[in-house]
């Protein structure tokens, strides 16, 4: 792809293990959150030692970088010198269709050499994980290795000495339980060591005649806490063990990579075709992080719980305005994860812990799943037309791709409660916070209204499907009555429509109407988003379209949503080319962060979030 990624994704699997490539000079890994997580690489050319990958001190003999290319699944480092190109394939083989391959927690390197001069080299490669992938933070805590098990391959573990399980919860943490796994297929060697700043290190070395296939894997024991319960990862429902796994994953590499490949080329070649190179390499480029910010566990009724961490914002737990955002792609692609997303928000609604008649706003922080954690106070902390909305939306979404009501049935009495909810207090919404409130709380929010609208019909499109016409055609006149409303108390004097009923003049962007266009329900008329568009296109500064009025940073989710409201492809191009100039040109080295300036690029606040699964939008449109 021709975007320069703002950080370059390497092992990517869920939110503890993560290992990135942040562009930085000395070749830094660090986990998403910007904390070290220490991976060298060096290559032995005819016994002269070579840095390759991560931190190289001053100084340190290095193969050159002479190549990148990133796809879907699978990062391609190429390095060299005059006598020798080394190829290192980083793939995470998360297949969204493929559950098991979601879950299972090993990311394969395929090294290749080939040489540059046509003369005979002697080439062997090392790989070194430091503690800080078994730690918080390197020295916070002990940790040991011993050589692993695992058939047909060379292998050590790491851990912690003191495994505490799932002690605590927290957004700028990383985990300090379980065992890192880090081998090579067949004969190698292994041991530990210490690198850079005294870090107790694991290494694992291969004599690479052709080629040479590594692993890093890490089996975290637990997974998740879930009202009082600890569950483990999908991966385990069979009963095997990591080590099983680890060969099994090893045997199935060419396959699963011809699946990865096929997967990565179908979906460069969907999003080129609705909406262009720059739109694909953004696709390209989320995929890994969206998937890797979500654990996939298994309650113990064999339900399957997809639990997003709401990265670097606060670290909550299956938050309701995350999944909304994020649902696109998983609408698109596998919707059993977006019910996983939306189990865990029913069972705690559905409970006796939760007083309110609205919707949750999360369900604990990550990764302890027990009620939620955010403003849980007062009142006016919660959100309630917004998580509403965004409930009966994506409940209404999931009945349209499966063609069946079967998923809604056993909640129909709650999303009816949160309709009646949306009916009451949609049409102008009070003082009430919603996901956009960066700025601050906002009464007479116009498309907070919007959200509502949408949720009254996709309750109604529930209905409909449920064969109850009477009740869904009564749904959807108050849906166009609120509609017509809207649009004749926010309209603005250029077309363009308020950010708040009582702001005149003032503009949002009104990404919440784009379900009118998917659903083609027709609440919204030509004008309104041509008026809108026409707005974006002037307030655009050279990274985006500001979120609305009040400031200058965006939010990139919510400005490719509001890039589909155009009825033009010229006009989406416009948008999506802000957003790509914005990865493009950062200084902010981090995955891909969903807010920041639209005047200098640079990140507001949060990064690695699973809401850019949002970008995928414009394909649920085609």
């Amino acid at each position: 792809m021709k975007l320069r990624a703002p950080a370059t994704p390497l092992i990517t699997h869920d939110p503890y293990f993560s290992i990135w490539d942040n562009n930085h000079p000395l070749g830094e890994t660090v986990h998403w959150t910007g904390w070290h997580n220490t991976l060298i690489g060096k290559a032995f050319i005819d016994g002269k030692e070579y840095h390759f990958l991560g931190y190289a001190p001053y100084g340190t003999q290095s193969l050159k970088a002479c190549g990148k290319e990133i796809d879907a699944l699978s990062t391609t480092l190429c390095y060299a010198n005059d006598e020798v190109k080394l190829t290192v394939r980083f793939t995470s083989p998360m297949l969204i269709d493929d559950l098991y391959l979601v879950s299972r927690p090993v990311t394969y390197c395929k090294v290749e050499w080939e040489a540059l001069d046509n003369k005979a080299h002697e080439v062997s490669v090392k790989f070194y994980c430091s503690e800080e992938l078994v730690l918080n933070r390197a020295g916070e805590g002990r940790a040991w290795s011993e050589e692993a098990i695992v058939e047909n391959a060379t292998a050590v573990k790491m851990g912690n000495g003191k495994q505490n399980v799932l002690w605590r919860s927290g957004d700028d943490v990383r985990i300090d339980w379980g065992y890192l796994y880090l081998g090579v297929e067949g004969e190698g060697k292994v041991g530990n060591a210490v690198v850079r700043d005294a870090l107790y290190s694991v290494w694992v070395e291969k004599k690479v005649e052709k080629s040479a296939l590594f692993f890093f894997a890490y089996d975290d024991i637990k997974s998740m806490v879930y009202f009082g319960e600890q569950l483990e990862a999908y991966w385990k429902k069979a009963g095997k063990s990591i080590e099983t796994v680890i060969s099994e994953a090893l045997s199935e590499y060419d396959s699963i990579i011809a699946r990865c490949d096929g997967f990565s080329k179908k979906l460069r070649e969907d999003a080129e075709r609705v909406g262009g190179e720059e739109y694909a390499d953004l696709l390209t480029l989320a995929y890994r992080q969206v998937m890797a910010a979500h654990k996939l566990v298994v309650d113990n009724e064999g339900n399957n719980l997809y639990i997003s961490k709401e990265c670097f914002s606060n670290g909550c737990a299956a938050t309701v305005d995350v999944t909304y955002p994020s649902s696109p792609l998983f609408l698109i692609y596998n919707t059993e994860l977006l019910k996983g997303m939306l189990r865990p928000i029913m069972k705690y609604a559905s409970s006796d812990a939760w007083k309110w008649d609205f919707a949750p706003h999360d369900v604990g922080q990550y990764p302890l799943v027990n009620g939620q954690v955010y403003n849980t106070n007062s009142l006016n902390g919660q959100m309630p037309v917004e998580e509403c909305g965004n409930m009966i939306i994506l409940f209404s979404a999931i009945c349209d791709r499966d063609g069946n009501t079967d998923f809604v049935k056993p909640y129909l009495d709650t999303v009816k409660q949160w309709s009646e909810y949306l009916i009451k207090y949609g049409l102008d919404p009070e003082h009430q916070l919603c996901t956009d409130d960066f700025a601050g709380h906002l009464a007479h929010n116009v498309n907070l209204s919007i959200k509502a609208i949408m949720g009254i019909a996709g309750y109604s499109r529930i209905l409909a499907m449920l064969g109850d016409t009477e009740e869904s055609e009564r749904l959807m006149k108050i849906a166009r009555e609120y509609s017509a409303s809207l649009i004749e108390r926010a309209k603005n004097s250029d077309g363009s429509f308020r950010l708040a009923y009582d702001k005149p003049e003032t503009f949002s962007l009104k990404y919440n109407s784009v379900w009118d266009k998917i659903w083609k329900t027709g609440l919204f008329p030509d004008s309104f988003f041509k008026g809108e568009v026409d707005r974006y296109i002037k307030e655009m500064l050279t990274f985006g379209v500001p979120l609305d009025s009040r400031e200058k940073y965006t939010k990139s989710d919510w400005l490719v949503w509001a890039a589909c409201l155009s009825d033009t492809r010229e006009g989406f191009d416009t948008l999506v080319h802000s957003l790509w100039n914005a990865y493009n040109t950062t200084r902010s080295y981090v995955p891909m962060t969903d807010w920041y300036w639209c005047d200098t690029s640079e990140m507001t606040g949060f990064r690695h979030r699973t809401v850019q699964g949002g970008l995928f939008i414009k394909l649920m449109l085609d």
